[in-house]
């Protein structure tokens, strides 16, 4: 089986900058199919603080319902209990089998989080942990990884630290938008915007 992108997010909301950045990885990697998985309790964030899931899960589907690469799985939305990375990435390698090989997408910015994360090493070792490194963005200082992980596993890091474009959007610029009632056109799929603007989502936020 080819290689399958796995990249997991609170997507509050979806946006292009995702889209975009999934798809350089994914070229870069010769990976065909990207599943995109909303997770409903980040361990990192305030679920309370969130659109409810089932709103994001749909905006995903419909951010990418007619481009092939991309499919979106409600798996974490339906656990309860923290929507932990190793616990998805082992849920794919239950459901794709042995022979998948499973790249686990995080922005640059989680890199110098990633001794915080849950089981990192497990992580590591249950997939490819792929960085997306955006322009301008300086390596962080990775002694406390190396500390936990291990020189072998943070080299293994090093090497699938990937230049994506830089794209100026985030889900917090969408959502101050939409809480002062200006357009997000441009920033979103446009199934998204019609979505967001049908269902008055983040018009409190």
């Amino acid at each position: 089986m080819a290689g399958v992108l796995l990249f997991g997010g609170s997507f509050d909301p979806i946006h292009h900058g995702h889209l975009r950045v999934c798809r350089s990885v994914a070229q870069q990697l010769g990976v065909q199919r990207t599943i995109l998985i909303p997770n409903a309790n980040p361990p990192h964030k305030s679920s309370a603080a969130l659109a409810a899931a089932a709103d994001r899960l749909e905006l995903c589907r419909l951010a990418v319902r007619e481009d092939p690469q991309f499919s979106v799985s409600d798996w974490e939305t339906r656990q309860s209990g923290p929507n932990y990375s190793l616990l998805a990435v082992r849920h794919f390698r239950d459901e794709l089998g042995d022979e998948a090989e499973l790249y686990w997408l995080i922005g640059a910015d989680s890199l110098a989080e990633l001794h915080t994360w849950h089981q990192p090493a497990e992580l590591i070792d249950a997939c490819t942990l792929v960085t997306a490194g955006r322009p301008g963005w300086e390596r962080p200082d990775l002694a406390a990884l190396r500390a936990l992980l291990g020189e072998s596993r943070v080299r293994r890091l090093l090497e699938q630290i990937l230049p994506t474009p830089l794209i100026d959007i985030s889900a917090t610029q969408i959502r101050e938008k939409l809480r002062r009632g200006q357009s997000i056109r441009g920033l979103v799929p446009r199934d998204v915007e019609q979505a967001i603007a049908a269902r008055r989502l983040y018009a409190g936020a």
